[in-house]
């Protein structure tokens, strides 16, 4: 059996079901203002057109994060050290994952933890050819939920969660605490959290970001309701939303949504929501941090920040964290 087949043989899944996606969607649209879970973006074409968008020209996160990470890389193994089990959330292609795990001496075992069974399958196929060695016990989950992690073969001296790409700043910040809590938990007291966080700069740069010239971001955006179309039977209008994504100066954040273009009725499963023309659908926030308002975020975990490493001009940066 190869790496790889040895890995999905050892898959947890724990994906969404339809009735799960629909009475959270059902709960979303009743709310005002409406929204949805951001975290059904990530079917098949969803996670392909993430990686578009990581590539744009305007989407500077992705390639100041991956820079960061390759120049701090022997800072960061000799901070985590030997023998680490390494936990990643929201594993995606894995681009990072491979340059943390090259640097990492003897690691034990690796657990991504993502929604998107396509995306976690193609990652652990790439990986799984580059450490043929490495245990891999990939979880099929939506990483915010309580989850029962498989356990390695060979003991581990630390956990090191991997939370990469400023998916934080996806979560308000009373979801954000309790996340970084589930972490502490998982962790345990000799534990460390590696946290990507974009950092608070000029708005139009920021803006730009999700507002790609080439559309990719509104293709991204609008997949979310062919989805939903196609998974629990409801019935939007592709042509009748738009993507729209604006910078909140006041909370520090991208507020993403789609926009009703006219007056229209929309079912769910059997459920009927009105929307008014100019009417939005709240589907993301992307926070923006300082160093403050992170460190108070974590305290309020029971972590603390142990180092730090920051890119410029972009303000993008990298945060480890430990128990108080």
């Amino acid at each position: 059996m190869s790496g790889a087949e040895a890995a999905l043989a050892a898959l947890t899944d724990l994906t969404p079901d339809r009735a799960t996606i629909t009475a959270q969607v059902l709960a979303g649209l009743a709310q005002r203002p409406r929204t949805l879970p951001s975290k059904y973006f990530y079917d098949a074409r969803g996670s392909a057109l993430f990686e578009q968008i990581t590539r744009q020209p305007e989407y500077y996160l992705t390639r100041t994060e991956l820079a960061l990470l390759e120049r701090e890389l022997p800072a960061i193994a000799q901070q985590v050290g030997a023998q680490a089990r390494v936990v990643e959330y929201g594993s995606g292609s894995g681009r990072k994952t491979r340059l943390l795990l090259r640097a990492l001496p003897e690691v034990v075992a690796y657990t991504p933890i993502e929604i998107s069974r396509a995306a976690l399958v193609a990652s652990i196929h790439a990986l799984a050819g580059d450490f043929p060695a490495l245990e891999m016990l990939p979880v099929c989950a939506d990483f915010t939920d309580a989850v029962a992690l498989p356990q390695p073969q060979q003991p581990a001296r630390r956990t090191l969660l991997f939370f990469p790409g400023s998916t934080l700043g996806n979560f308000t910040d009373g979801e954000a605490v309790r996340l970084l809590r589930g972490m502490h938990r998982t962790m345990g007291a000799t534990g460390l959290a590696l946290v990507g966080i974009d950092l608070v700069k000029e708005p139009a740069r920021i803006e730009a970001a999700y507002n790609d010239a080439a559309g990719i971001t509104a293709a991204f955006t609008l997949n979310l309701l062919e989805r939903l179309n196609r998974e629990i039977g409801s019935d939007f209008a592709l042509d009748r939303f738009r993507h729209r994504a604006r910078y909140d100066p006041l909370h520090e954040r991208i507020r993403t949504e789609l926009v009703s273009e006219v007056a229209q009725r929309v079912q769910v499963a059997g459920q009927r929501f009105d929307f008014a023309a100019g009417e939005p659908i709240q589907v993301e926030y992307s926070h923006k941090y300082s160093d403050a308002r992170f460190a108070a975020l974590a305290a309020a975990a029971g972590l603390r920040v142990v180092a730090h490493w920051t890119a410029q001009p972009c303000s993008y940066g990298l945060r480890l964290l430990q128990w108080q």
